[in-house]
């Protein structure tokens, strides 16, 4: 067994791919829980197949820091109170503040250019704009050097 905080594949990384399809899963199930009104963890007990495993992990690091997410991100989203977002923005937003505080290994780049890509393909017009301009404001305060230099 692994120490690794990150995802692996018979003791490797996972590949890009891999990665955005665990972050495409992750938000369906993060959606689902939210529209079923349960947790997150409660959720994957149901499933019948467990999720890849990096999808598992944001999952579960959303799940268990829900609150102190969604407090970064209202006092970054300064005119939208988090529950007034859309459904598939604030689970973006979610995972892509999980990954910018709890995985630094995930460069900055691909956390903001993975929600986009996100918002883009699932949500609406001008979600693309507003989840770029609260991560990079969450960014900023987080990994201050990296912003600096994206």
């Amino acid at each position: 067994m692994s120490t690794s905080r990150g995802p692996e594949r018979d003791g490797r990384p996972p590949l890009a791919g891999e990665r955005r399809r665990s972050r495409e899963r992750a938000l369906g199930l993060l959606y689902e829980a939210e529209a079923k009104g349960v947790r997150a963890e409660d959720l994957l007990a149901e499933l019948p197949a467990p999720p890849e495993p990096y999808a598992e992990e944001l999952v579960r690091g959303v799940g268990e820091r829900i609150t102190e997410i969604d407090v970064l991100l209202a006092d970054k989203a300064r005119a939208w109170a988090v529950g007034r977002m859309p459904a598939v923005d604030r689970q973006v937003l979610r995972i892509a503040a999980f990954e910018l505080l709890w995985r630094p290994e995930v460069p900055l780049a691909v956390v903001i250019d993975e929600a986009l890509e996100l918002v883009k393909q699932y949500s609406t017009a001008d979600s693309a704009r507003f989840v770029n301009g609260v991560l990079a404001a969450l960014a900023a305060g987080a990994r201050a050097g990296e912003a600096a230099g994206a």
